[in-house]
């Protein structure tokens, strides 16, 4: 693996965060981008910042962000071999309606695969992150998935249910296999948050590359276990929409997935 100090890492992207971000909250102005979606300046300032310290620190590594065109995006996971792929400001809506639910997410992908990750929440200076094969860690303190001693029928879920198919929807209102709902609205927090054990089980049915790479290598670092709604690895090196079925808990994991399949 391409070597890459860690702490340098989260003490300067923490930084960039505390001083671009948290400014900005609840005070400044958006626009939407053609797809629809909300950008606003603190997106913009972040990924300036963040972007000329990664190339300053490691210019041998390709970058890869949101606010990138699609083309341009396509051609990097094309050709590189080493590769940065970042979402300054995950949960920009929350971020623009005054809601405290938004994080900053980098992921650096080698040979097809996520060797390094962090999700940075800046309201509760909570950073989280991993290095494969070497574990996960929140502020510095060891991330382990356990047990949640909760059966599916009690579970507080995590949904999205904006992207999910319709027969699965409507599956999932009529007949609901938990106890209750959610949703953030930030999908690296969301990761996050499933491998500190905050929730219990979780569904989205299309997040991009840049909402999951670094959130799939925390998690399983931290030992939770995750899917596509197909039962396929949750990663992989394309813009194309992935599904996430994800647990801290392997008995609840098994439960929600065979659920979702047999209804979807």
């Amino acid at each position: 693996m391409m070597r890459v100090d860690l702490q340098v890492l989260t003490a300067e992207i923490r930084q960039i965060a505390q001083e671009e971000i948290l400014p900005r909250f609840a005070r400044v102005g958006f626009a939407f981008k053609q797809d629809g979606s909300l950008l606003t300046e603190a997106d913009l300032a972040t990924d300036r910042r963040i972007r000329e310290f990664l190339r300053q620190q490691w210019p041998e590594i390709a970058f890869l962000s949101e606010e990138m065109g699609h083309g341009e995006q396509q051609r990097l996971l094309r050709e590189s071999t080493a590769l940065w792929c970042l979402d300054p400001l995950d949960g920009t809506s929350n971020f623009a309606a005054g809601l405290p639910l938004f994080a900053v997410s980098l992921a650096l992908i080698q040979q097809g695969e996520v060797v390094l990750a962090l999700t940075y929440d800046p309201v509760r200076d909570e950073m989280f992150a991993a290095e494969k094969g070497q574990g996960a860690w929140l502020n510095g303190e060891p991330l382990r998935c356990r047990s949640s001693g909760f059966n599916l029928p009690n579970a507080v879920a995590i949904i999205d249910f904006k992207r999910i198919p319709m027969p699965l929807r409507r599956a999932l209102v009529e007949r609901p296999p938990y106890g209750s709902q959610r949703n953030l609205g930030s999908c690296a927090l969301e990761w996050a948050w499933m491998a500190a054990n905050r929730g219990h089980i979780y569904l989205h049915g299309g997040m991009k590359l840049w909402d999951l790479a670094a959130g799939t290598l925390i998690l399983a670092e931290a030992g939770g276990h995750a899917s596509t709604l197909q039962g396929e690895p949750v990663f992989k090196a394309a813009l194309e929409p992935r599904s996430a079925v994800i647990s801290p808990d392997h008995e609840l994991f098994a439960a929600w997935l065979r659920f979702l399949q047999e209804n979807g």
